[in-house]
């Protein structure tokens, strides 16, 4: 399982204790938590380094491969150019189409340029800067749909503890613009091995008819949709993914 952007293996935990008959393997990407820096973070270096993380876990058979928002970029990108080292994938909250489309490309823009800004500021400035606590909350805040309190408190304190954990300015930086760059439109047709998507209802990243629109590009992919939820399904409904994918 692969997380999303800037966040570490912890945010896939609940959907991992959800399937205790399998053997899941959650590393942190490269440049936030415990992952090892890259010399560079664009598309090809994280695919680079998945296809050698796989190839060291010495695996008797291939795995499924599970993505994550950012990390379903990454899955996808890695699908098309090694589909023979997985047996299915596997895409929660897909980015399926690009981020500077569509009604919350403004957001889009603002993000770029406070990500370009934290580049450019003295690093004792940008650090704090680009770990604002107020920022993860606003973060935090927009894509959380529950309305369970103590959900939400839950989602907020793990955005809060590990959504600044990455290893340096120029490494969230760089992500965010390959995350940006990219989507899993630019390589669904590619995809050969059996895919299945999940996504939430109420996704403001994705919106669903982008969903279902990416689903067509497959050429053999199902869909599966998650009421009342947004782009946080991994914190929010759990049990619904890891039933979704025992079943698939």
């Amino acid at each position: 399982m692969i997380h999303g952007f800037r966040g570490t293996h912890q945010g896939l935990a609940l959907i991992e204790a959800e399937l205790p008959e399998y053997r899941v393997i959650v590393p942190d990407l490269p440049g936030f938590g415990e992952g090892k820096p890259l010399d560079s973070y664009d598309l090809a270096s994280y695919v680079n380094w998945l296809h050698r993380f796989i190839h060291d876990q010495k695996l008797t058979r291939p795995p499924l491969l599970l993505g994550h928002s950012f990390g379903s970029i990454i899955c996808a990108a890695y699908a098309a150019s090694y589909p023979e080292t997985i047996e299915k994938l596997i895409l929660v909250n897909p980015i399926g189409a690009p981020a500077l489309e569509g009604p919350k490309a403004i957001l889009t823009k603002l993000a770029i340029f406070y990500y370009w800004l934290g580049r450019k500021l003295p690093k004792s400035l940008a650090q704090p800067w680009l770990a604002s606590k107020l920022i993860v909350m606003v973060m935090s805040s927009t894509m959380a749909k529950t309305r369970s309190k103590p959900l939400r408190h839950y989602i907020h304190k793990q955005h809060l503890q590990y959504f600044s954990k990455f290893y340096s300015p120029r490494s969230v930086s760089e992500s965010f613009m390959t995350s940006v760059a990219h989507n899993v439109r630019d390589f669904a047709p590619l995809i050969n091995v059996p895919t299945l998507l999940i996504a939430g209802e109420l996704d403001d990243i994705t919106p669903l008819a982008k969903q279902r629109i990416l689903k067509t590009l497959f050429p053999h992919a199902r869909l599966i949709i998650i009421k009342g939820v947004g782009h946080l399904t991994h914190y929010e409904t759990p049990k619904d993914i890891a039933k979704a994918i025992d079943a698939f």
